[in-house]
């Protein structure tokens, strides 16, 4: 009974084991024993039976025979052996070692002389020697198929199939036998070929697809944290600026004795409530960046630090009138570009310009005392300032003008940031009213043509 119970409890553990392992798992296991099981099915079947005619032809028939069945159930261990290498070595893992091959080889060569004496004392039929020989290479060739090129295995086995027919030629075996040897041997080859090394192919193919789904899925969630680390910094950096900014206001009061400063660091706290629930919503994936809302608030920041500003096309429809994620992107670059101008330089004055060009959307953000300060502008990555005009590199080294051209970039948009003379920094954003509607994490989805609302720029 104990036994019973040990034998039922490895079956339901091995049952467990497969339904715990994955669709691929499972054909890769498949494959596997199938190979594994083939070469015993040729020693136990085809090279088995023939030799019981030997046991009526004398002590030496049946020793030629027991040790041509030994042979062939060491090359069969050997062959499961070098099998999982040679797996890794078709899928371009571990190199196999070439040493593991030399003693499958010797045990080839004793096995085709055992057969071949066999034959010469009369030890096995015609028909028997026909299924032997069928037998003879299948357990050397299923992992040798996998090491070598088609081209290179085919001339093996074609040189093997002449040498073993020119030895069975050698020991009197008549012309009609050894015909049928050379098809018999080329025949088993070609099985093993066709078999062998399609089914470890496939299995590699779908390794591969199975690795690249994994791949795919890695790089998604970095290029979400890219996503997300972007929109912080976008949401954080206009606010922490105007906290710093009006923190340092209220200090100064404070130091005079003007009660003001209590007004400056009640709209410290404001904002840093307003900025906990910004935070909350792109957390949630909810967030979107609203044009005149961000339009208004840059025209309250700046002039709020005493930078006049001049915001042009944003009344009536022209501030409305693009598609939701045409706004939502410029958005982002109101936002962005009021950010360092509080930052960086001394700016006196910024003007923020709304048009349309030719069926696309154009925002320019342009202030002063670009030249005053090192890194003064309004579009550097992370406050900095852009080189050239073209907008295309920074030596601030951050992510605020990289971040923007993404967005810009998902919707057939471009970003040019750079000196406009006169001491001037000008951003210019251009974004087509035929942009898809962004989906919630920024994601374009199709969308139709929006109206055209926003005035001609002339």
């Amino acid at each position: 009974m104990k036994g019973l119970k040990g034998v039922i409890g490895r079956v339901r553990s091995w049952r467990r084991d497969w339904h715990d392992r994955s669709k691929l798992q499972r054909i890769d296991l498949y494959t596997r024993i199938t190979l594994y099981s083939i070469t015993w099915f040729f020693a136990v079947t085809w090279g088995l039976l023939p030799l019981g005619t030997a046991l009526g032809e004398g002590p030496v028939a049946v020793s030629l025979a027991g040790a041509f069945l030994v042979a062939a159930i060491a090359q069969s261990v050997l062959s499961n052996r070098a099998l999982t290498a040679a797996f890794a070595h078709y899928r371009g893992g571990a190199p196999f070692p070439r040493g593991r091959l030399r003693l499958p080889a010797a045990i080839q060569v004793v096995m085709t002389g055992l057969l071949t004496a066999l034959a010469a004392v009369g030890g096995v039929t015609r028909e028997g020697l026909a299924v032997l020989l069928l037998d003879l290479p299948v357990a050397f060739a299923i992992p040798y198929v996998l090491l070598v090129p088609v081209r290179r295995y085919l001339l093996h086995a074609a040189a093997y199939a002449a040498a073993v027919t020119a030895l069975l030629a050698a020991v009197g075996v008549p012309g009609r036998q050894l015909a049928g040897a050379a098809v018999s041997l080329l025949v088993v080859s070609l099985m093993v070929l066709a078999s062998a090394r399609p089914s470890v192919w496939s299995l590699s193919v779908m390794w591969q697809a199975e690795e690249a789904r994994d791949m795919q899925a890695r790089l998604a969630v970095a290029e979400e944290r890219l996503r997300f680390g972007r929109d912080m910094h976008d949401v954080l950096g206009r606010n922490l600026s105007v906290i710093a900014l009006k923190s340092e206001l209220a200090v100064e009061l404070a130091q005079r004795g003007n009660p003001a400063a209590v007004d400056q660091m009640v709209e410290v706290q404001r904002i840093a409530r307003a900025s906990q629930q910004e935070v909350r919503d792109v957390v949630c994936g909810y967030r979107e960046a609203d044009l005149p809302t961000e339009l208004m608030g840059a025209r309250g920041v700046l002039e709020a630090a005493g930078i006049s500003v001049s915001v042009e096309g944003a009344d009536g429809p022209a501030g409305i009138g693009a598609p939701a994620a045409v706004q939502a992107a410029l958005g982002w670059v109101v936002r962005e570009t009021a950010t360092n101008v509080l930052r960086h330089g001394d700016p006196r004055h910024c003007r923020i310009r709304l048009a349309r060009a030719r069926d696309a959307v154009v925002l320019e953000v342009e202030n002063d005392g670009a030249g005053t300060g090192d890194g003064a502008g309004a579009a550097g990555p992370d406050g900095g300032t852009d080189g050239g005009s073209t907008g295309s590199g920074s030596s601030g080294g951050g992510s605020g003008l990289a971040g923007l051209r993404e967005r810009l970039a998902a919707l057939g948009g471009t970003l040019d940031a750079g000196g406009a003379g006169d001491g001037l920094f000008r951003v210019t954003a251009t974004v087509p009213l035929t942009a898809a509607r962004a989906e919630p994490g920024g994601r374009p989805s199709p969308s139709p043509e929006a109206p055209s609302a926003l005035p001609e720029e002339r």
